[in-house]
């Protein structure tokens, strides 16, 4: 559990290098850019989405995406990978990234997922297992904001942009 834990909270920093490296052996073209991008969109629409429905530290959320998903924000995360993987065109890369992805959302889907367990355990068992009835909750810009979805908001548009003046001038 510490390795993992270990592992969970070094995320974001771990992830400033995986994608400084990725940037270095990217070598996009018109074609993958828009069509890495388009996928890496399509991954920030669905955290966009579960960010409009989590309430978090206050229940376990089974409205929105969190209905056919237990980890949609994370799912989002590794569309906009994979997005930004076809975007650089990069076999080594797509490793790189792969195995950032792979070991730290892991990692932090299994710190999540206990401190659910422990915070909630009959509801969450009952979530895990497909067997709690789902929320009627509507989508609120409020809760993206309250969840500062913004920042992967912006993340988002960074790299593309970096992408983009990679393509242009490299």
């Amino acid at each position: 559990m510490i390795m993992w834990s270990h592992l969970a909270r070094l995320r974001v920093p771990l992830g400033f290098v995986c994608a400084a490296v990725a940037f270095w052996l990217a070598h996009p073209t018109p074609t993958s850019f828009a069509a890495g991008m388009g996928i890496a969109l399509l991954g920030e629409a669905v955290r966009v989405w579960a960010s409009g429905h989590l309430e978090k530290e206050r229940e376990v959320t089974r409205s929105g995406p969190y209905r056919l998903v237990r980890h949609p924000l994370y799912a989002g995360s590794a569309m906009m990978g994979l997005g930004f993987v076809v975007a650089g065109r990069n076999g080594l890369s797509a490793i790189l990234v792969a195995g950032y992805l792979s070991t730290t959302l892991v990692a932090a889907m299994r710190m999540e997922e206990a401190t659910l367990e422990s915070r909630y355990a009959g509801d969450y068992a009952a979530y895990r297992v497909g067997r709690a009835t789902p929320m009627d909750r509507s989508f609120s810009l409020a809760r993206v904001i309250r969840n500062r979805e913004y920042r992967a908001l912006a993340g988002f548009v960074g790299v593309g942009l970096l992408l983009w003046l990679r393509m242009r001038f490299a």
